[in-house]
């Protein structure tokens, strides 16, 4: 009698993530508010009962997709910063994250739908507040942390005002991804952005293979062409 609900909760966590597999690529090839649970069912091979087993409403089951990417990409964050021990390497740590960093068109497709969504439903947008203000937070606390071994740039006005700014690089830059489609590149230019915010930018990395400058960037300050770094 055991075993029976172990079973059950197994099979119960397989369809939701069958559920949300399908759905993710349902939303990301038609967009939110195109798409009916029939669609995300027969996408899933299930039947309504095993969505409603397992979400209420559509707008449930988005934002837990939103969710479980977006916590990725918190923990993808955080693991990268973490690595450094007491000390904070900002270059290398900005390595790290850019090179793990989830740039995935369709999740963004995804993404930019659930944002705008959130901002016509005032209960979603708190939501959603919630989770960048975490994610925010994480990367704030590891800076004030390093303090004494790493100094951030005065302008930024201390941690917090340093994650504020890693986050809206990663706004920008994905913004950008979603319309030339560039990964490379927008990994590239992600990290020059984030070096050059948490660093006084003397350790600005080369663009793409070519060594051009990424989509819509102009030479660093001072004309020169951003060197590798070590």
């Amino acid at each position: 009698m055991d075993q029976t609900p172990k079973r059950v909760t197994r099979r119960r966590v397989r369809t939701r993530a069958r559920l949300l597999d399908a759905a993710f690529a349902v939303f990301a090839a038609k967009g939110y508010g195109h798409v009916s649970i029939e669609e995300v069912c027969e996408a899933a091979g299930f039947s309504r009962g095993a969505f409603y087993s397992n979400f209420a409403t559509l707008d449930e089951l988005f934002f837990a997709l939103y969710q479980e990417r977006a916590d990725l990409i918190a923990d993808q964050v955080s693991d990268a910063l973490a690595q450094d021990g007491p000390d904070l390497d900002v270059p290398a740590a900005v390595d790290r994250v850019t090179e793990v960093l989830l740039l995935d068109v369709d999740w963004l497709l995804v993404k930019t739908d659930f944002l705008v969504h959130a901002a016509r439903d005032p209960a979603v947008a708190r939501t959603l507040l919630d989770h960048r203000a975490r994610l925010r937070a994480a990367i704030a606390d590891r800076l004030f942390r390093a303090r004494g071994h790493t100094a951030l740039p005065a302008v930024l006005g201390g941690a917090g005002g340093a994650a504020h700014a890693v986050v809206a690089a990663y706004d920008g830059v994905t913004t950008q991804l979603l319309l030339d489609r560039d990964v490379e590149s927008a990994r590239a230019w992600l990290e020059q952005l984030l070096t050059a915010l948490l660093t006084d930018g003397s350790r600005i990395p080369h663009s793409p293979a070519t060594g051009s400058q990424p989509h819509g960037g102009s030479q660093p300050h001072g004309g020169s062409q951003p060197r590798k770094g070590s």
